[in-house]
């Protein structure tokens, strides 16, 4: 069980020195800072806390849920507290999902490189782990858990008490018997590779060691032909080719002898469908596959709402972590709520709320700094700006000179285009979305004063949606600031910045209006410097599908509120589409979500709607549907619709779908599970009865869900063997989710971890479904066992 992580415990320095342990101070807030003691465990897996050296010790963190190492200047609560701390001594661990960051403060500058470094280093070193690595490493741990002594060995006594903390309940002579036939030194203890065979002997796979045997002929192993006819009968790789299989014999095959042979044992051919060839998830649809040389328009974009969030809506933290984490998982759209705020400097927060607010040069800073971290592909700021003249021009400012080159502030190509650019021409660009001042090609001779600016989606939010949204709210505004004389108004050209700040600088105003001008100032009138830095995407007001076909251009998007989204679908979902496929539609979730939970987005990317925005900082199904549909395609944040979607004369209506579309017919067999994991680790008595639930998110005749039966007490390797049938009329849009379940009579069933992918990223044949927790992490090793099979119906046209 010796590994690579094991000989760097022995002999690196700085993680001999974190076993050793050291005082840090614990920042949790500006008034929480206490110091705790901090240590790195033996078996370099796991870091634990005590009030003192000497003290009590409880588990802080596992190296495995950790993501990276920050220093102190990049932590948000850290840099507040500077007159206090210093920010040299002072690292942030980051880590996966949703959990709160880490902020600890050394007692020194080299405790805290230490640290940094031995923590980066261990984080590298899991990372890299390999499937079959992180299996050793996960028996390394149960090992260290069992050992009760610590004296590196483990007794009977103790293997029953492991076995209970695994989710298995065996028979205590079946159990004696595995525990003596892995007891080669016959000590009556089980020491290192002892227990290695002793859990091979417990998780021996009967249902993959049958497979095998059908198709291989003397039942020891797979000849290259062998495989290759497995390959093409029961995993439809109808393509596959011999170097193909040989390949994967030279992947996964672990004996030299095998490899020159060309052939596959039980463990090679186990090894194979634990990987990712062997995974559900069709490992051709992980990189970029798409077209991304489409319009913006043709794509599915990863959307946040009020992004800067990281708890509720009504009292919750403000965080430039919220943006970090969205954009870290890939989202494309995020949302800036800006308001005045003190010594001249533009706030983010959710207006009109208790919630906690924090700088707009920050969240520009932020964005700066991590929009190209996960995805070239360009990032939508999606601004909902609420600030006064003077503000603007600050926020314009910000803008301009933080993001430089990232930030796109004209045309491509310098002219006025015909349809939005692509993903692909964008590249490493960050968008504005936000009002603009209105294009007129002929110039009016108006009498008009100037008037403010209407408000935004979140006074809608706030006083339309506490009336249960009986009543269409009135969407963001387009602004037409008009400056006068007394013959005609000047306007300012939408794709021209430099000129829109001289028309309004130069035109003739007279002393009255000047005055009315300043007056204006106040309130939420258009700055011109803002205005100029919104090109193609330009907010405006849905009135109906006629007018925005008869009224508005390519380069204008409409938000809409889930509500009314949900009713335009209903009513005129044909149209919906048709509309989606030339202009962008943003939909956001309804006021009345005050606890920041979310909506199903499947419903609205049925009629072809691009950013549907999600509260990214709450888990459940909502997320793992977002979570899922966003894996493909390299999780760039750019899904590309199907054509249907795409086609302005198209025919499609979600709510009633009809020819051309083939209707398709899923078999899913649910065989087992695998290291299922345990519900509640404090009572050692309790095993989970797992059940498995398969759900289908798609247009509204499409969504359904089937379960298996519970098997009761195995948590460690349960068989179900049922057969699960679904028929799906559009399995473009298809989502599917697969959901493990600790049955409870009493009660509603506990989650245990779910997988959720698009059909049209599904494998047929024999596949793994790799788990994931309720923030989207990996539970590896627990996974359940499946048989994939996909049949066109023939009757074909569902009316």
């Amino acid at each position: 069980m010796a590994s690579l992580l094991q000989d760097r415990l022995t002999t690196d320095q700085d993680l001999l020195l974190m076993q050793e342990g050291m005082l840090m101070r614990k920042v949790r807030s500006k008034s929480w800072k206490k110091l705790r003691y901090f240590r790195l465990q033996n078996d370099g897996m796991t870091v634990w806390h005590a009030r003192q050296a000497r003290g009590s010790a409880k588990p802080s963190f596992s190296i495995s849920d950790v993501e990276t190492i920050r220093n102190g200047h990049d932590s948000e609560l850290l840099r507040s507290l500077t007159e206090e701390l210093p920010l040299e001594q002072g690292f942030t661990v980051v880590f996966h999902g949703r959990r709160s960051n880490l902020d600890l403060v050394a007692n020194s500058v080299e405790e805290a490189q230490i640290w940094m470094r031995g923590l980066h280093l261990l984080v590298d070193l899991v990372t890299s782990m390999d499937h079959q690595e992180r299996l050793d490493q996960w028996l390394s741990d149960w090992f260290q858990r069992g050992d009760k002594n610590q004296d590196g060995k483990m007794s009977f006594q103790e293997v029953q008490r492991l076995l209970h903390l695994m989710n298995v309940e065996m028979d205590q002579e079946y159990a004696f018997s595995l525990f003596q036939a892995a007891d080669t030194s016959q000590s009556g203890t089980l020491e290192g590779e002892e227990f290695v065979q002793f859990y091979k002997a417990l998780t021996k796979r009967a249902e993959v060691q049958e497979l095998f045997e059908s198709f291989s002929a003397d039942g020891q192993k797979l000849t290259l032909l062998e495989f290759l006819d497995f390959l093409r009968e029961e995993q439809k790789e109808r393509d596959c080719t011999s170097e193909l299989a040989l390949e994967l014999i030279d992947r996964y095959e672990p004996s030299d002898s095998g490899k020159l042979r060309h052939v596959l044992s039980m463990d090679g051919f186990l090894s194979y469908l634990c990987s990712k060839d062997g995974d559900i998830f069709n490992p051709d649809c992980l990189p970029i596959y798409q077209d991304m040389t489409q319009p913006l328009n043709h794509y599915f974009i990863c959307s946040s709402h009020n992004t800067y969030l990281v708890g509720d809506q009504l009292c919750g933290q403000s965080s430039v972590e919220g943006y970090i984490r969205a954009l870290k998982r890939g989202c494309r759209c995020v949302e800036v709520d800006v308001w005045d705020g003190p010594s001249g400097e533009p706030v983010v927060y959710h207006g009109h709320t208790l919630t906690s607010r924090i700088l707009f040069k920050d969240v520009v800073a932020t964005v700066a700094q991590y929009a190209f971290q996960t995805s070239d592909y360009p990032v939508i700021l999606s601004l909902e700006t609420h600030c006064s003249w003077e503000q603007q021009q600050t926020m314009a400012r910000h803008l301009t000179e933080i993001l430089g080159e990232q930030l796109l502030s004209t045309t491509l190509d310098g002219v006025l285009p015909t349809q939005l650019p692509s993903p692909e021409e964008l590249r490493r660009k960050i968008l504005v979305k936000g009002k603009k001042l209105t294009l007129e090609e002929d110039l009016e001779y108006e009498e008009e004063e100037v008037e403010p600016e209407l408000e935004g989606e979140h006074e809608s939010e706030l006083a339309l949606e506490s009336q249960f949204e009986t009543e269409p709210e009135p969407e963001p505004q387009e602004q037409n600031l008009q400056i006068k004389d007394k013959k005609k108004v000047v306007t300012c050209p939408l794709f021209c910045p430099s000129i829109c700040c001289q028309i309004v600088t130069q035109a003739p105003i007279s002393k009255p209006e000047s005055l009315l001008l300043s007056r204006q100032k106040s309130k939420n009138i258009l700055c011109p410097a803002l205005s100029s830095l919104v090109i193609y995407l330009k907010s405006v007001s849905f009135r109906s599908f006629t007018h925005s076909k008869e009224h508005y251009h390519f380069y204008e998007i409409s938000s809409f509120s889930e509500t009314k989204a949900k009713r335009l679908i209903k009513e005129a979902g044909n149209e919906f589409v048709q509309h989606n496929t030339w202009q962008l539609s943003r939909v956001y979730p309804s006021g009345l979500r005050t606890d920041s939970s979310n909506y199903n987005p499947q419903e609205l990317w049925n009629a072809g709607c691009q950013m549907v925005a999600m509260n990214m900082q709450t888990a459940g199904l909502e997320m793992d549907i977002c979570d899922g549909h966003f894996r493909q395609n390299g999780g760039c944040g750019y899904v590309l619709k199907p054509d249907f979607l795409r086609d302005n004369q198209s025919s499609f209506h979600p709510e009633r779908p009809i020819s051309p579309f083939k209707a398709q017919t899923l078999l899913i067999q649910v065989i087992s599970g695998q290291q299922l994991p345990k519900l509640n680790k404090t009572k050692e008595g309790s095993i989970v009865d797992p059940l498995v639930k398969v759900q289908i998110f798609g247009v509204r005749l499409d969504t359904a869900r089937q379960e298996t039966n519970y098997v009761e007490n195995n948590g460690f390797n349960p068989y179900w063997g049922q057969t699960l049938c679904f028929r799906v009329l559009v399995p473009e849009l298809a989502m599917l989710r697969f959901v493990v379940m600790d049955y409870d009579w009493k009660s509603r069933n506990d989650f245990i971890g779910q997988y959720t992918l698009p059909w049209t990223c599904m494998q047929q044949g024999y596949r793994h479904i790799h788990l994931l927790s309720k923030d989207g992490i990996s539970l590896c090793p627990a996974s359940i066992f499946v048989y994939i099979c996909i049949r066109e119906d023939l009757e074909g046209e569902e009316s």
